[in-house]
């Protein structure tokens, strides 16, 4: 038996203003799309922006029902309105905020497992690595590509 150490490597900021361009502007983006969250049983409002190999951006929030198993993260939302809408287009980074009632939590919102492994195959499929940003009101952090923050992908297009 051995032990091996996984490392990731991930840039953290304290400000909007410190990210650049691309990354604020997606951000802004995904701040939008948190306003549009259907959250009445949970509160929690989730919003995210996915940006196109071609500069598209598409917006998802998180949409909650009665039924909770019914529901959708912001993540998904937009990742599969994406893939629906601009079929063939890599995806090539996606920013996700969160917080209470419409509010920006303090640290950075994260991923589901469910979103991290939806994450993954898109940017299989595009070939590309995809960017995530999750930002919070005094904490950002960017992952360069789902593998830093899903390691051991469950990628069944490499069992054939």
């Amino acid at each position: 038996m051995k032990t091996i150490k996984l490392d990731i490597n991930y840039e953290e900021y304290n400000s909007l203003e410190e990210m650049d361009p691309e990354d604020q502007m997606l951000v802004k983006e995904a701040i939008e799309a948190q306003k549009s969250s259907y959250a009445p049983y949970s509160g929690f409002n989730v919003g995210a922006a996915l940006l196109l190999e071609d500069g598209t951006v598409v917006r998802g929030s998180n949409q909650e029902n009665a039924a909770y198993p019914s529901g959708l993260c912001a993540e998904r939302t937009a990742m599969f309105a994406a893939n629906a809408n601009y079929p063939g287009k890599a995806m090539v980074a996606l920013a996700i905020v969160g917080g209470f009632n419409h509010t920006l939590a303090q640290t950075p919102c994260t991923p589901c497992g469910a979103c991290r492994q939806v994450m993954a195959e898109y940017q299989t499929l595009g070939g590309k690595p995809l960017r995530v940003i999750m930002f919070g009101e005094k904490k950002a952090w960017r992952f360069s590509k789902v593998d830093d923050i899903l390691p051991f992908i469950f990628d069944s297009f490499n069992e054939k």
